[in-house]
């Protein structure tokens, strides 16, 4: 029998803080947002997949696999920004069940407004407190946890 390996008090401490540290930046930009009277930043991940993909348009699958979120979690969100008009539910042809989703005109006005405010955010909370050598450790750090490994 193989013996489970334990985690060292110095892993330990980083997964805390990364923990922490994560929902905290989420949490200010999704404020910032609020304060802003724009969407969620879950809206922005959607938007910003579909826009990303072109007039093509992406699956319902393939959203809940770049942005993470779970089936009934995308379906959900879907349905609120169909309904407010930022992204379109379009028929495939050769699958009676299937639907392209993509990006409105609409939409992509609401993505821009949002990233003004997201962005900004991201440069106060990250860009601001840490030199270009030490984003670019911290970005290479983060990037050998990824599992599997992607080039970001």
């Amino acid at each position: 029998m193989t013996e489970t390996a334990m985690p060292s008090p110095d892993a330990i401490k980083v997964w805390a803080r990364l923990m922490r540290v994560s929902r905290q930046l989420m949490e200010r930009a999704e404020d910032a947002l609020k304060e802003g009277g724009l969407p969620p930043l879950a809206w922005y991940d959607v938007l910003h997949e579909l826009a990303e993909a072109g007039e093509g348009g992406l699956r319902p699958f393939q959203l809940i696999e770049r942005t993470l979120f779970a089936q009934y979690n995308i379906s959900r969100l879907l349905a609120r920004l169909e309904a407010d008009g930022l992204v379109k539910k379009l028929p495939v042809a050769d699958d009676g069940r299937g639907q392209t989703i993509r990006i409105t005109a609409r939409g992509r006005e609401t993505r821009r407004r949002m990233w003004a405010v997201y962005g900004r955010s991201i440069a106060e909370l990250v860009g601001a407190k840490l030199s270009l050598d030490e984003l670019s450790t911290v970005s290479a750090l983060l990037g050998r946890l990824r599992h599997p490994p992607a080039a970001d």
